[in-house]
């Protein structure tokens, strides 16, 4: 039956769920066979659709079975009330036959409503580990995004993770030697600034000398 065939195809792509991940794409993998159950539940859904008017169907015809031996038995009182016994007998032996096929019916019916029920459950239960699958399919995506993220994040980090090893580590070698000759040429500019300056304040005091010398004239 369908059902039976859309139950084991799902119990055994849910067994396959860990085996998926060694694929270069696992989250679609996942995706793909999430879909396919996805098809072969509207399949079972159908198939269940169709079972339940055959149950219906027979349904009706109990009832109208039902509805038979009632008429019978009436018929049959009725007759042996009026007295006569040779036409009730008639319809007494019609009744035990419409007995024995309601009876057949009534066992049919109950066959088909608990197969029905038992389909539904599974129907049921397969819908709710669909929705599971689902919700670790997104769980799966995030998580292996993410993953995928921090790993190119670590990558990046080692990278600027300066030492005289790397690259980066002998570019930041040079940055500090140029830094360095940089700073040497201010200090030696500041140095070499107080060259002459002995020289000149000795000529600044000879002028002031001179001045005053000369500012004594007048007083």
């Amino acid at each position: 039956m369908i059902l039976g065939k859309l139950w084991n195809a799902l119990a055994a792509q849910m067994n396959k769920v860990a085996n998926f991940f060694w694929t270069a794409d696992p989250v679609a993998q996942l995706q793909y066979e999430y879909d396919k159950a996805v098809d072969q539940m509207k399949e079972g859904r159908e198939g269940l659709e169709q079972y339940r008017a055959l149950v219906e169907r027979v349904t009706r015809q109990v009832e109208g079975d039902r509805q038979h031996v009632a008429s019978l038995e009436a018929r049959i009182k009725a007759y042996l009330q009026a007295g006569e016994r040779e036409t009730a007998s008639k319809f007494a032996l019609e009744l035990q036959q419409a007995k024995k096929q309601l009876a057949e019916n009534e066992a049919q019916l109950k066959l088909h409503e608990t197969a029905y029920n038992n389909n539904v459950t599974k129907i049921k239960h397969a819908t709710k580990k669909l929705a599971e699958l689902k919700s670790k399919i997104q769980k799966y995506d995030a998580e292996l995004k993410l993953s995928r993220a921090e790993a190119e994040f670590a990558k990046l980090a080692h990278s600027f993770n300066f030492d005289v090893t790397t690259d980066f580590g002998q570019i930041e070698d040079v940055i500090q030697d140029k830094i360095g000759l940089n700073r040497a040429k201010v200090r030696v500019a500041a140095d070499l600034s107080g060259q002459g300056l002995e020289e000149i304040q000795r000529e600044q005091a000879v002028e002031k000398a001179m001045a005053d010398q000369a500012l004594r004239q007048f007083e």
